[in-house]
């Protein structure tokens, strides 16, 4: 069905050109649309994030992305033709055989764009996972398999913006690269709301998880098993690390339920540097295969298989739950993000060895036993978004507010969470 989407609105641009269009005013519109594609991709996680702030449902909140996708490419594209076309109002004749010949060219090119960003916004939205395309096998995603459309349209625009992005137009807002921050971003968002379960948010708080400032991220010891007592092995070309999520007892409405999807770990080549202004290059992003369970003992999943974390796993009197998850990382590259879900980041340290790593944190998902029309515990359904205080200590000892880093900035724009609050 896309690739039809796709190639239907390549020929309908291409018709258009051929028979409406001229090459200068082809070229115009392609230039436009290529600024309008920048500033949508550049400023809508910046959107979409005021407008969730300014509007409390929780149902809009999924299309947050999408909706303001679309308005900022549309508005861009409509001020910037309309100052094109006043300004070539004269235009320029290249010759009938050239004309004949370049138009239905530039209108391919130009519908080529247009799916591109189509789908994209397609992906960002609360669709069912077929929709607007399988990326990925419906029963096991694979994320190093993803499935491309027709011409591979939307990965075109995406990662022609990730290049413009870490060369002369990084500077829009600070110096940062698209495809650092958003490393394979499409699979990024089809593995958010790819799940076998209903009910599972796409979008959460910003303060919902984070990770320790201290001892977060460590290399796993060498002998761990996973929960059938077979040894688990890192990938060839990785090694495997842990990171500790702390999950906010108050948000669990949105992030009780989550998959390993869900849960991505952005990383840069070990040579990197992250200063307080910057994140510049191409990162990758590694999933978790499971939680620790155990002391050496991991619980593996699926990518789209149901995690729930019950209000009755927190210890009694605290309102963080720490969750152990390995990752396979790459060798020549290190952790400096962990993004959950769709629009919660948190930055994280470098990585300790395993002979300093902190003791895990065992978790074990409880069976549901409530009766037929009960309030599930763990979906806390009549919880509200509250702001917990700001210099309450959590469990662990760390603040769970410790200012805005640099990457948090990248994502609000430098809006702090009292803001968006407000």
């Amino acid at each position: 069905m896309a690739g039809s989407v796709v190639l239907f609105i390549i020929l309908g641009c291409g018709a258009y050109q051929y028979f409406r269009g001229t090459i200068f005013k082809a070229v115009m519109t392609i230039i436009v649309a290529i600024i309008a594609c920048a500033v949508a991709f550049g400023f809508f996680e910046l959107a979409a994030t005021g407008l969730m702030s300014k509007i409390s449902s929780d149902k809009f909140h999924p299309l947050a992305q999408p909706v303001c996708f679309i308005i900022l490419f549309l508005l861009s594209f409509a001020v910037l033709q309309t100052v094109a076309m006043q300004l070539g109002k004269q235009g320029v004749d290249f010759g009938d055989l050239p004309e004949r010949i370049g138009r239905p060219i530039l209108g391919i090119f130009m519908g080529l764009i247009v799916s591109g960003l189509l789908l994209t916004a397609l992906a960002m939205a609360p669709l069912p996972n077929k929709y607007p395309y399988p990326r990925f096998d419906a029963g096991n995603p694979d994320a190093q398999r993803p499935n491309k459309v027709l011409l591979n349209a939307d990965g075109f625009v995406s990662g022609w913006f990730g290049i413009l992005s870490n060369g002369s137009m990084r500077a829009i807002r600070k110096p940062q690269s698209f495809s650092a921050l958003h490393p394979d971003f499409l699979d990024q968002l089809y593995l958010n709301r790819h799940n076998d379960s209903d009910g599972i948010a796409l979008i959460t708080k910003a303060q919902a998880v984070r990770v320790p400032a201290k001892e977060g991220v460590w290399y796993a010891p060498g002998a761990i098993k996973d929960s059938q007592g077979n040894a688990i092995t890192p990938r060839t070309g990785c090694g495997i690390m842990v990171v500790r999520m702390v999950i906010n007892k108050s948000y669990l409405k949105n992030t009780g339920k989550f998959t390993l999807g869900q849960l991505r770990l952005i990383c840069m080549p070990k040579d990197f540097t992250l200063s307080q202004e910057t994140l510049i290059g191409k990162g990758v992003n590694a999933y978790s295969i499971g939680y620790y369970s155990g002391q050496d003992e991991i619980t593996t999943k699926r990518l789209s298989e149901l995690i729930t974390v019950e209000r009755d796993a927190f210890p009694e009197g605290e309102d963080t739950r720490n969750i152990d998850f390995a990752f396979n990382v790459p060798n020549d590259y290190t952790p400096v993000a962990l993004q959950f879900k769709q629009n919660c980041i948190s930055q994280v340290s470098r990585p300790v060895s395993s002979e300093q790593a902190p003791a895990v944190t065992p978790f074990v998902e409880q069976s549901r036993a409530e009766p037929e029309g009960a309030t599930p515990s763990g979906e806390g359904a009549n919880e509200t978004y509250t702001r917990p205080g700001a210099n309450r200590e959590s469990s662990n000892g760390d603040k769970d507010v410790r200012g805005m880093n640099a990457i948090r900035r990248m994502t609000t724009g430098g809006v702090t969470d009292d803001e968006l609050n407000q």
